[in-house]
């Protein structure tokens, strides 16, 4: 028993040990990325700055471009993770996706608009290897605000007729696009969560009446 304690814990410490690196290197990158820009950032940059090899980088990532895939995953948990938050206490579709919208809007200001849009991109690319069945599937994953609408179908908030998986998935495409205009300058002094909330809760008044 002794022996088979030991190596469980040996595991866990190993597991620690492996996401404590890939989160270092995940935020060496978003460093090197808002000071000199990602086309100016290589591996060996990135290596540097967290203090690993190479052989250990590309252990967790394939590629540079999949560093940019977890910067978006992260996000999209992060959001999920407020939406769930929201979802404790007594709440309002709008008020939800206004909220994490702004926080959203409050992450990207701080990093340069090339991050932005070359995330956005990679995470296009991701969905067509899927599609083409050359990259794994991620099955932690969904969409931001699929537990907000499966929740509020539940409280009546939203009609049964409604698919609520469809649903996220459109404003998933919304909050996307609406991340890369936004970061191109298209919205102009407009702010991202008013543009894209209005397109959403226009998309969700659609369904409704649908």
């Amino acid at each position: 028993m002794r022996a088979v304690d030991r190596g469980q814990r040996r595991a866990s410490y190993q597991q620690a040990r492996s996401r404590e690196t890939k989160h270092a290197l995940v935020q060496a990158a978003v460093a090197l990325w808002r000071a000199h820009g990602y086309a100016g950032t290589t591996v060996a940059d990135i290596c540097r700055a967290a203090g690993v090899s190479k052989g250990l980088f590309y252990f967790h990532f394939p590629r540079k471009e999949d560093v940019l895939l977890e910067v978006g995953v992260l996000s999209t948990r992060t959001a999920q993770r407020e939406v769930h938050a929201l979802l404790e206490k007594p709440y309002e579709v709008s008020s939800v996706i206004e909220s994490v919208l702004t926080g959203l809007e409050r992450s990207m200001r701080r990093n340069p608009p090339e991050l932005i849009v070359e995330t956005i991109l990679e995470g296009y690319r991701y969905e067509h290897r899927l599609l083409a069945g050359e990259a794994p599937a991620d099955e932690s994953l969904s969409y931001i605000f699929a537990e907000l609408f499966e929740r509020a179908q539940a409280d009546g908030k939203l009609p049964g007729h409604v698919d609520t998986l469809r649903l996220a998935q459109a404003t998933q495409s919304l909050v996307s696009e609406g991340a890369r205009h936004w970061a191109a300058g298209v919205y102009g002094d407009r702010r991202f969560s008013d543009v894209v909330g209005g397109d959403i809760a226009a998309l969700i008044a659609g369904w409704v009446r649908s």
